[in-house]
């Protein structure tokens, strides 16, 4: 496990914790209806890790604006500096200054703007600024509605690109998103999808109760269990937080929530008929104009980049360790290990893993020279097969194997590695089933046609041996399976 924070107690008073790394890697959503604790968690989870990485928090109610006093947030009034949200984020990015968008004094349709605007800003920093940044949205259901809602179609199609951009394609960039919402089922499905650490709160609409329970891979009869949850209990699931559903307690933080529900108060004393109705029908003074928004000045601006550019930051991070080539090599090696090490991580896209991969040597401070797509689709199809049979007899010509299916495309790259690692292995030919799961299909019959693929253009030869066993040659290897 790598950099953790405390976010309270699970069972048995033990610490609750989140793995801070694995977080930025796969994101978090939050989910609970009003009063169950949901902007609590959100402080408490910025509170523990203020310092440790950079944090962009995305306020409609304005709660979050008492970190800046704390914890040294630059807090930004969206109504004042609207027009120039886009230049502001760009220099947030370029800095690394913990934010709080607070976008309180603006109207519904103007919220949508100003938030695609600057997480729109955040996504297209240059690639030199992708650097890791915990991106928090309070009401996400207003962001990334899952049908029509307040405001234009325009500015909803705006917050709703902007939210997917994050959710789906922020990871590579560095923007690791932790979104909450009141209801599962008003927040877009494929914003939703794309977290894999899900803390749940209180909630009492069925249909909420039973997304809740199967994002958390729980029966539905189990879901239930969502409306006894008390005030600030959540159950947490994924990488960063458990393997398995744990329940959790939020425990405190230090700075005032703005958003907390009024308390109770004793009236006033009872007036006499008479003298109440004097009291509220009295002659009062002439309503205020109504609020007309003019442009901000020039010094605002100038004060917000100046405040974001001036301090230096009290850690910076070390420089990357000098490596040697094998070294990198070996960590290369070490991270395609772990991913496979992953549950269900053959059945994602090569394009995730290498999301996932890219991360992680991030985090490994690698350098930028990682390798592409492609490169890392050959090494994860290299590294699958040496784990199907780990002990080559003649790795001289697998060797060979590993220079010739430079030259294939694809799954069929995948399948030509598979079969000649067998060959210089001494093992006898796989069946198409295990073919097929190989490179991540169900369909032993698309096993069969990339065999005749390979066969139709001289790349293996297919024969059956008198016990009808198939032993799959390699002509320009001088191989062949054992039957």
């Amino acid at each position: 496990m790598g950099r953790s924070i405390d976010m309270g107690a699970a069972a048995l008073g033990a610490p609750a914790l989140i793995d801070l790394e694995e977080l930025l890697a796969t994101r978090l959503l939050v989910q609970g209806n009003s009063g169950s604790g949901k902007s609590h968690l959100l402080r408490r989870l910025l509170e523990q890790s203020a310092g440790l990485v950079q944090q962009i928090v995305i306020d409609p109610e304005g709660d979050f604006v008492s970190l800046a006093e704390r914890y040294g947030h630059l807090a930004l009034d969206a109504a004042e500096c609207e027009r120039d949200l886009p230049a502001i984020a760009a220099r947030v990015r370029e800095h690394r200054v913990s934010v709080v968008l607070n976008l309180e004094e603006l109207e519904v349709d103007a919220q949508l703007r100003a938030a695609a605007q600057f997480l729109g800003a955040l996504f297209d920093a240059d690639r030199a600024l992708w650097f890791p940044a915990l991106v928090v949205v309070d009401e996400a259901q207003l962001f990334a509605p899952a049908a029509a809602s307040d405001g234009s179609d325009e500015a909803r199609r705006l917050s709703l690109a902007a939210m997917t951009n994050l959710m789906c394609r922020g990871r590579k960039r560095g923007l690791a998103g932790v979104i909450a919402t009141q209801r599962l089922a008003k927040l877009a499905k494929n914003v939703a999808a794309e977290a894999s650490n899900f803390l749940m709160g209180r909630t009492f609409l069925d249909i909420d109760m039973a997304r809740a329970a199967d994002l958390l891979g729980m029966e539905r009869r189990q879901a239930e269990m969502f409306r006894d949850l008390e005030r600030g209990a959540f159950v947490g699931l994924g990488p960063a937080i458990s393997r398995r559903p744990l329940r959790v307690k939020i425990g405190a933080v230090e700075t005032a929530d703005r958003g907390a529900a009024p308390k109770l108060a004793p009236l006033p004393e009872a007036m006499e008929a008479e003298a109440l109705q004097n009291l509220i029908f009295a002659p009062g003074e002439a309503p205020p104009p109504p609020r007309v928004r003019v442009a901000p000045k020039p010094e605002l601006l100038q004060e917000i980049f100046e405040r974001i550019e001036a301090p230096a930051p009290d850690i910076v991070a070390a420089p990357p360790p000098e490596l040697t080539e094998e070294e990198r090599e070996a960590a290369i090696e070490d991270i395609i290990s772990q991913i496979v090490g992953e549950a269900k991580a053959s059945q994602q896209a090569a394009e995730t893993l290498h999301r996932d991969f890219q991360l992680r040597c991030r985090i490994r401070r690698l350098g930028p020279n990682t390798p592409d797509l492609a490169d890392f689709r050959r090494r994860l199809t290299i590294f699958r097969a040496k784990q199907a049979f780990p002990e080559a007899a003649d790795e001289e010509s697998w060797g060979r194997a590993v220079d010739l299916a430079a030259r294939l495309p694809g799954d069929l790259q995948s399948v030509f590695l598979y079969l000649s690692r067998a060959a210089a292995a001494g093992q006898p030919c796989p069946d198409d089933a295990e073919i097929a799961g190989f490179f991540g299909s169900a369909s032993p019959s698309r096993a069969r046609r990339m065999l005749g693929e390979l066969e139709r253009n001289e790349w293996i030869v297919a024969r059956v041996d008198f016990e009808q066993r198939r032993i799959i040659a390699f002509p320009e290897l001088g191989l062949e399976t054992a039957a």
